[in-house]
């Protein structure tokens, strides 16, 4: 069974970006989705972004790929909750309607379970309010690593870069 972790972020409370550059959450990402995300109840997150120019694919719509981006990054949130570094094993993203730009899309997302290092996850995006039309759907399953995965296979930051989680596991595991 998995449970919320005891120091993980109150319901209602915001979660902060893992990283300042993030194409998903970062804020000083020029170009980037700017996702939004606070903690719901039990393992369940809520997050929102609005499709810009910067973000289309066909001329006026949100490109497939930005918003299968926009889902990693709110299902990836869920781990905030868990305590456990995990990384995206698998993602599905079905698309139910075009997304114009200038939609902002309210994805909430939620643990369905965990079997060895694999945690089940989903969640539903709907247009422009959180009980609006249901546009995107998607399925991922994500994979608990070692934290000393980001070190091996990525690269060295500042800890200024980081949020304050990312920073905390960054000095538990140099």
């Amino acid at each position: 069974m998995i449970e919320r972790h005891p120091d993980a972020p109150a319901p209602g409370a915001p979660i902060a970006s893992h990283y300042r550059m993030c194409v998903g959450c970062g804020p000083d990402h020029p170009t980037g989705l700017h996702v939004t995300v606070t903690a719901g109840e039990g393992l369940t997150v809520s997050g929102r972004f609005t499709v810009t120019d910067d973000h289309q694919g066909a001329p006026g719509l949100a490109h497939g790929g930005m918003l299968s981006l926009a889902f990693d990054e709110v299902l990836g949130s869920l781990i905030w909750l868990i305590g456990k570094p995990a990384v995206t094993g698998h993602l599905e993203t079905s698309y139910r309607r075009p997304v114009p730009v200038g939609t902002t899309l309210y994805i909430d997302a939620v643990v369905d379970g965990a079997e060895g290092r694999k945690i089940y996850m989903s969640a539903t995006g709907r247009e422009n309010a959180a009980d609006g039309p249901v546009s995107v759907t998607a399925s991922a399953i994500f994979v608990v690593v070692p934290a000393t995965h980001f070190v091996e296979h990525g690269r060295a930051v500042a800890a200024s870069d980081l949020s304050d989680a990312a920073a905390r596991v960054a000095e538990v595991n140099p």
